[in-house]
C-alpha cells in the first residue's frame, strides 16, 4: 500500500513517508534528542514517544529516544526500531487520525540544531571503488601495477579516528603536517596545499557480535541498522609522504564530515541492485547474495565564499566494487567485534567516467587538470573558504529516499604555534 504523508512533502525532497531518516536534534535551550525527517519537518521523537503512542513495545523507548545519541536506541534491535519506524509512518500518513494533535511534535528543520546522531566508538574506512583504486595507482604507480596484488582479493581498509568525525556545517581548519615537495631533498613542516574531498558513503553498525564470533555474509545484512552520506577529508601532500609503509595517518585524521540523517537499510531495500563481477572468483567467506549492491546517485559541489555552486561530480554506489555484507564479513572473519555506533566507510567511490571521479585527485589528475567553476575560478585542490556539498539520493519502492547534505567549509590553518618554539 502506498502511504501518503499527512503535512506536505516538496517535491524530490527525499524526506517523504517511506523513508523517515533519523537524526539527533535540538532547538534553542533544549535537551538533544531523536527525530525524524518529514519534508521541511523534523517529527520530535523524543516528544512522540512521551506521549505513549509507543507504549507497548518496548519499555525502553522513551528513555532511549530522548538521549543525546541513539546508540542505546538502536540497541533495542531491529525488531523495535523497525516497529517504531512503521508506527510513526502510520501516525503521518493520511486517514489515521490516531495522533489529532501531530503538528505539536514538528519543528521546521531550518530552526532546529542537527548533532552528530551516533557515539561512534570506532570507525573504519574501505576502499571499496576499483576505478578509485585503479586511478590513483595508475598515478602513483602506472597502469601496469595500478592495483595491489591483494585488491581482487580482499576489501582493502584501515581504522580511522573516529574523535575527528563532525557533522555537517562544523567547519574544518586546513591542516598542518610534514610534506615533501617533489623537487626536495627533506621534508618540510608547512599548511597542506592538496587538500581534498572523498566522496563516500557510510553505514552504521546496529547489532554485535562478540569478540571471537566472525559475521557471515548471510548475517552481515541484520548488523547494518542504516546508512550516511560522508566525507573522508584528505590532506593529499601529507599523505604521499607518510603514508609508506603502514598507511594514512595525519593526512587523515584531522577531519571527516557527516550528513545528520541515517536512512534506515529497510528504506533503502528498494534501492538494492546486482554487484559487479568480481574476478577472479573471491573465496567462499566472502560470497555473497549478487543483489548485494544499493543504486544511489552521488554528487559533489563546489560552493566559493559568495558565488554559486558547481556541480564537479556525479557518481553512484553501484560502482563499489566490494559490497557492505562483504566488507563487514571481511573486518569481523578474524573475530573482531563489531560495536552498536561503529561506522564503516565505503571509501572514495568513483564512477568509470571522469565526471565521476569522487575526490580532486582524480577529477584533477593530481592537479594537472585544474576545474574550471561556474565564477570562472579554477581549483586543483581545495582553497580556503570553499565549502564542498555532497548529496545522494536514491530511487525506492517509488520515492525518492534523499540522505540530505554534508557541507563543510574550510578555514585557513590555525596559525602557526610551533614558530614560537624555535
Amino acid at each position: 500500500m502506498v502511504l501518503e504523508s499527512k503535512i506536505p512533502v516538496p517535491a524530490n525532497s527525499g524526506f517523504g513517508i517511506q523513508n523517515l531518516p533519523y537524526c539527533i536534534f535540538s532547538t534553542y535551550g533544549s535537551e538533544l534528542r531523536a527525530g525524524m525527517a518529514l519534508g521541511d519537518s523534523i517529527i520530535d521523537l523524543g516528544a512522540l514517544a512521551q506521549s505513549g503512542v509507543f507504549d507497548g513495545l518496548h519499555s525502553g523507548i522513551a528513555t532511549t529516544l530522548n538521549e543525546a545519541t541513539l546508540n542505546n536506541y538502536i540497541s533495542l534491535g531491529k525488531e523495535i526500531t523497525n516497529a517504531v519506524r512503521l508506527k510513526v509512518q502510520a501516525l503521518f500518513s493520511v486517514g489515521n487520525s490516531e495522533l489529532s494533535d501531530f503538528e505539536q511534535y514538528l519543528f521546521n528543520k531550518d530552526i532546529v540544531i542537527f548533532h552528530l546522531p551516533i557515539a561512534i566508538g570506532d570507525y573504519t574506512d574501505f576502499y571499496s571503488s576499483k576505478y578509485h583504486a585503479y586511478n590513483v595507482g595508475v598515478m602513483f604507480r602506472g597502469a601496469e601495477n595500478a592495483l595491489m596484488p591483494n585488491y581482487l582479493h580482499l576489501p582493502v581498509g584501515y581504522h580511522g579516528r573516529a574523535s575527528s568525525i563532525v557533522v555537517s556545517g562544523t567547519p574544518l581548519h586546513r591542516p598542518w603536517g610534514q610534506v615533501k615537495p617533489v623537487d626536495a631533498t627533506e621534508p618540510i613542516f608547512t599548511t597542506s596545499k592538496q587538500l581534498d574531498f572523498e566522496l563516500e558513503m557510510a553505514y552504521v553498525i546496529g547489532k554485535e557480535n562478540g569478540l571471537g564470533n566472525p559475521v557471515t555474509t548471510s548475517e552481515a545484512a541484520d548488523y547494518v541498522f542504516g546508512f550516511m552520506l560522508f566525507n573522508d577529508w584528505s590532506a593529499r601532500d601529507i599523505q604521499s609522504w607518510e603514508y609508506v609503509p603502514l598507511g594514512p595517518f595525519l593526512g587523515k585524521n584531522f577531519g571527516s564530515s557527516l550528513a545528520p540523517f541515517i536512512v534506515t537499510a529497510e528504506a533503502l531495500e528498494g534501492a538494492k541492485t546486482d554487484l559487479n563481477t568480481q574476478e577472479p572468483a573471491v573465496l567462499p567467506y566472502l560470497q555473497v547474495d549478487p543483489k548485494s549492491a544499493y543504486d544511489i546517485d552521488l554528487e559533489v559541489i563546489i560552493k566559493p565564499e559568495a558565488g554559486e555552486e558547481t556541480i564537479i561530480s556525479k557518481s553512484n554506489t553501484k560502482y563499489l566494487y566490494w559490497s557492505v555484507t562483504q566488507q563487514i564479513a571481511h573486518h569481523s572473519v578474524n573475530g573482531c567485534n563489531l560495536r552498536i555506533g561503529d561506522l564503516y566507510a565505503s571509501g572514495t567511490i568513483s564512477a568509470p567516467e571522469e565526471t565521476g571521479y569522487g575526490s580532486m585527485l582524480e577529477l584533477t589528475w593530481r592537479g594537472t587538470k585544474p576545474l574550471k567553476l561556474s565564477d570562472g575560478t579554477e581549483r586543483k585542490f581545495i582553497n580556503d573558504s570553499d565549502t564542498v556539498i555532497m548529496r545522494a539520493y536514491a530511487q525506492a519502492n517509488g520515492e525518492r529516499i534523499g540522505f540530505g547534505e554534508v557541507a563543510t567549509t574550510i578555514l585557513p590553518a590555525i596559525a602557526n604555534k610551533w614558530e614560537k618554539i624555535k
